[in-house]
């Protein structure tokens, strides 16, 4: 069983920064995926970035050139911490923020919600114009 805590989350004003942190662990294999998705109430989730074992990212159209996605590989390899780097924060920004991790690739696709086995909580971001 993989455990996820999102935290960083905030309330900011249009144009700040914000970094959110994921922790999972509890991995039994190297070979993993991690992820980042937000929800606005009433709708879907959205994918925004992943980030593969080997370090290989993906962003949505709605967040490249603004957010980074990273991680810290512990040489105890039970452990993994992804974040993500807001910058140049939008009101649409507004969401609930997901961290999700699976074994394996990341896959092509970033709204793959269905495919990630372990999910946090999420941390809350609120952007204000």
């Amino acid at each position: 069983q993989v455990e996820v805590v999102e935290s960083g989350g905030d309330s900011v004003q249009a144009g700040g920064s914000l970094r959110l942190s994921c922790v999972a662990s509890g991995y039994t294999e190297r070979r993993r995926c991690m992820a980042w998705f937000r929800q606005v109430p009433g709708k879907g989730r959205e994918g925004i970035a992943s980030i593969e074992w080997t370090g290989v990212a993906k962003y949505a159209d709605s967040v490249k050139g603004r957010f980074t996605i990273s991680q810290d590989i512990a040489q105890v390899t039970t452990k993994n911490t992804a974040y993500l780097e807001m910058n140049t924060l939008k009101p649409e920004d507004t969401a609930m923020y997901l961290c999700a991790t699976d074994y394996g690739d990341c896959g092509r696709t970033l709204n793959n919600e269905a495919w990630y086995t372990y999910w946090g909580k999420g941390t809350q971001v609120t952007v204000s114009a």
